[in-house]
């Protein structure tokens, strides 16, 4: 076990902050308030990347100074920064940083996987040079495609969070199909990552690789929490999603800890459905209501 053990700064990250909140940091052209988008005007311009980076660079500095008392991580989805190219990759990168520097938990939402020296390339990338708390990745290569991820656990004090039942209608396809042993792959794969995170657990009994669990299945979450004790879940589906927080109190553990949720577009946005309340105040809001809501739903009170 690694002395900075990421199971163990998760845990201390939601007693701390007493929050269960993760913002999903999900920047979008469209949705961001006209104040910004005013503020740049050349950004009204399809494929103007340079605008549009300065737009989401002030958009979510905002963002993260406005809710430091309210979510204890963040969780850069790398896709919306990867398409700015290489502004927006240089973006997510400073984003981690200033986030970390701020006092959040960075979980980078990559969902990466591959095999060999092009996983580890990965691994890299993501933990070491941009220098995320933890990530998410996909399990469909199987052990060695997630083995850099999972030595760092070991050795680094990183954080890996496995796909595991995820929050899209889709997720069925493939998730729910029934194996010959009997079981669904969601629930084969939850297996694994109680096998892959033997080695990573921390001082509390949690272990640092974690699993993704969708909050728009709560009876399956409910289900994997209970055979899934000292795993980790991160769990996406709230708000815009429709997950609401009296529907996961079965995802939490006997302490009321060991989950913590990720809402992305019902906090950044919170403005469209708050008029007449500024857009930070607004998000500050929803993030509040998420908080309480969640530590109500853990058996914390509030």
């Amino acid at each position: 076990m690694t002395a900075d053990n990421f199971a163990d700064r998760l845990l201390a990250a939601i007693e701390g902050k007493q929050s269960h909140v993760v913002v999903g940091l999900d920047p979008d052209f469209a949705l961001l308030p006209s104040e910004i988008r005013d503020a740049h005007p050349r950004a009204q311009y399809a494929g103007d990347d340079e605008m549009h980076e300065a737009c989401y660079r002030e958009f979510l500095t905002a963002l993260l100074d406005a809710l430091t008392g309210e979510a204890m991580a963040v969780k850069p989805q790398i896709a919306y920064f990867e398409a700015l190219g290489s502004r927006g990759y240089a973006l997510y990168e400073d984003v981690v940083t200033m986030a970390k520097d701020m006092g959040y938990l960075v979980i980078g939402d990559v969902k990466r996987g591959d095999i060999g020296s092009t996983a580890e390339a990965y691994a890299r990338a993501h933990l070491d040079v941009a220098g995320a708390d933890a990530v998410t990745v996909n399990p469909y290569f199987g052990a060695d495609g997630l083995e850099p991820f999972l030595r760092r656990t070991r050795e680094s004090g990183k954080g890996v969070f496995v796909l595991v039942k995820t929050s899209n209608a889709g997720s069925a396809d493939i998730q729910d199909l029934e194996l010959s042993s009997g079981e669904t792959v969601y629930r084969r794969v939850a297996g694994l990552v109680e096998y892959w995170g033997r080695e990573s657990e921390g001082s509390r009994g949690y272990r640092s690789v974690g699993a993704v669990i969708g909050a728009t299945y709560p009876a399956q979450g409910a289900e994997l929490r209970a055979r899934m004790a000292g795993v980790p879940f991160l769990v996406p589906g709230y708000g815009a999603q429709g997950a609401k927080a009296t529907e996961l109190s079965g995802l939490f553990d006997e302490d009321g800890t060991g989950t913590v949720v990720n809402s992305a577009r019902a906090i950044l946005y919170a403005y469209r459905k708050r008029p007449g309340i500024h857009w930070l105040d607004a998000a500050r809001l929803e993030a509040q209501e998420m908080r309480s809501a969640l530590w109500r739903a853990a058996g914390r009170g509030r």
